[in-house]
């Protein structure tokens, strides 16, 4: 009898996580399409809950962009740290980074817009973030320029700079596939390539 209540107390928990996930996956969904429909009311219908549930869990619009954008933060770290420990070739871990850093700005903009919040948010929250995100890049270009692969000279905060820039440059519906060929370039143009010069001085040599 004295157990009975700790078991029933631990579903409603169970629950309330699962209806948290549930809420932040939406708002990612919901988000990044931006536009009119960005809202909290279909953020719970995407969610398929209630709107009573969403602000259980999040009382504001505040409180919710930041919970979705620290979420995405975090999984934009551990991306990069299963990446740098997996066998697939550093320059397509750090193209599959910034690929997925391209879907997380397209939520950012969308929570933007929708929300009608500063661009750059709290001070806080942005330095936070640049410098996990920061710190996540940087480990995928050290293993790229380590095996050769990539320039050595890329500083991690200027790729990210480089990456918002990419995004932000292009507006309206369908600007994410344009981005990412040009994710594509940019990677090209990070390759590291054989000192033409060098190699022309070496024939002359000969």
């Amino acid at each position: 009898m004295t157990h009975q209540p700790a078991i029933e107390k631990r579903k409603p928990r169970a629950d309330a996580i699962r209806n948290r996930e549930r809420v932040l996956e939406a708002a990612k969904a919901v988000f990044s399409q931006g536009g009119p429909e960005a809202s909290l009311e279909a953020v719970a219908r995407h969610a398929g809950v209630g709107i009573g549930t969403l602000y259980r869990h999040f009382p504001t619009r505040e409180a919710l962009y930041e919970a979705v954008y620290r979420r995405e933060v975090e999984q934009l770290a551990e991306l990069a740290k299963h990446l740098v420990e997996t066998e697939i070739a550093p320059i397509e871990a750090l193209r599959s980074w910034l690929r997925a850093g391209v879907e997380f700005i397209a939520t950012k903009k969308g929570m933007a817009a929708a929300l009608a919040m500063a661009a750059h948010g709290s001070s806080e929250l942005v330095a936070y973030s640049l410098d996990r995100l920061t710190r996540a890049v940087g480990k995928l270009l050290q293993r790229a320029a380590a095996a050769g692969e990539i320039r050595a000279d890329i500083d991690p905060e200027d790729l990210l700079r480089a990456l918002v820039g990419m995004c932000y440059a292009h507006d309206g519906t369908g600007w994410q596939p344009k981005v990412l060929r040009l994710v594509d370039v940019f990677i090209d143009g990070l390759r590291q390539r054989p000192d033409k010069r060098h190699d022309q001085q070496a024939r002359d040599a000969d």
